[in-house]
């Protein structure tokens, strides 16, 4: 099986990212993996789907960091290939990651994604579904019963109002964003700076505020989440607590974060029975939903992290499960061609 990462930029990539896990298991299973930054499509001349990737094939890989060093060495040549000889093309770059400095990137992965489908590429996420998913207004589609209140707005009047309409504290946040940035808690303390924290927020577009739930306190649960199921090997989830200790509101990895081992509880298993109808709908075949008690926070279709953290919590390897599961779906489309849509295949 031929399996493609489309990343921010294989240059930038770390060993303890998750994509770097996953295309790692797939040399060790031995699949040729390549890895390409969301600047490396081609579109020829005569009409294919071109890229220039980097790749470890051919091996076997004991850590991370040596299979990272040996697709980034400079001994390593880049290699140009047609994306018509992929089984697979998975888009793991972060959008958001890209909205200041290069924003012509954060649609690129999607849009040569989407022509790679169409030549009946397996592309994941689906790539039709992730261009109505490149802002948290995606999250809005989900069952009222598992979001916290929510106001969206680029109005400062209108944030401030539901602010004060609630009991307790508030997050506000950037529609578009990821990696904890621009977060703020707002309570009593922080109302005498109110309109600089939301103008900080509005800056770059719209302002999200939503209801603080006291759990929150304690972090979220990183939850993956696998063709509409919780992600499972040996009777454990792919899950792992969030927290942070340091009283910053935001617990994500980014910004102080560390990992904890996770309780699923039933509730957060009826929380993911509950998304679970959209997700297949969407085609979202691995979904990393963050949840605070029986409350989704946030929905990351795109670049979900923590595999890590799940393994070293529960010393199973889940990334190996998941290139498993790309070999199922390659099967299935061996036998049924271009009869069956993307978003079909991609959460089957």
């Amino acid at each position: 099986m031929k399996i493609a990462f489309v990343v921010n930029d294989v240059k930038t990539e770390q060993a303890c990212f998750t994509t770097t896990r996953l295309a790692m298991a797939a040399v060790n299973l031995g699949h040729e993996s390549f890895l390409l930054g969301v600047g490396d499509f081609i579109y020829a001349p005569d009409g294919s789907i071109q890229a220039h990737v980097r790749s470890a094939n051919g091996g076997s890989y004991e850590s991370l960091e040596d299979y990272l060093s040996a697709v980034q060495s400079k001994e390593t040549e880049s290699q140009r290939i047609n994306l018509d000889e992929l089984d697979v093309l998975m888009l793991r770059n972060d959008p958001s990651d890209d909205a200041t400095d290069r924003p012509w990137a954060q649609t690129s992965g999607i849009l040569f994604g989407q022509l790679a489908a169409t030549r009946g590429v397996i592309v994941l996420n689906d790539p039709f579904s992730l261009a109505n998913a490149l802002n948290k207004t995606y999250f809005q589609h989900f069952p009222e019963q598992v979001r916290p209140k929510t106001c969206i707005s680029r109005d400062v009047s209108d944030i401030k109002d539901f602010i004060a309409e609630q009991r307790d504290k508030v997050v506000i946040k950037p529609l578009q964003g990821s990696g904890g940035q621009s977060v703020f808690l707002i309570g009593e303390d922080e109302k005498a700076n109110l309109n600089q924290m939301i103008e900080a927020v509005i800056r770059d577009g719209y302002c999200i505020a939503q209801e603080y739930l006291p759990a929150a306190v304690d972090g979220d649960v990183r939850m993956f989440v696998m063709n509409g199921r919780p992600l499972m090997k040996d009777g454990k989830y792919a899950a792992f607590r969030r927290r942070n200790d340091t009283g910053d509101a935001r617990s994500n990895m980014h910004s102080g974060g560390k990992s904890v081992e996770a309780e699923v509880t039933h509730k957060m298993l009826e929380l993911v029975e509950m998304v679970r109808p959209k997700l297949v709908h969407d085609g979202m075949f691995l979904v990393g939903l963050d949840i605070v008690e029986d409350k989704l926070m946030e929905i990351n279709v795109f670049s979900p992290g923590g595999l890590g953290s799940c393994q070293s919590h529960t010393d199973v390897d889940f990334a190996t499960e998941v290139i498993r599961d790309l070999e199922r779906k390659a099967k299935y489309r061996s036998y049924y061609g271009s009869t069956m849509q993307n978003r079909d295949i991609a959460s089957l």
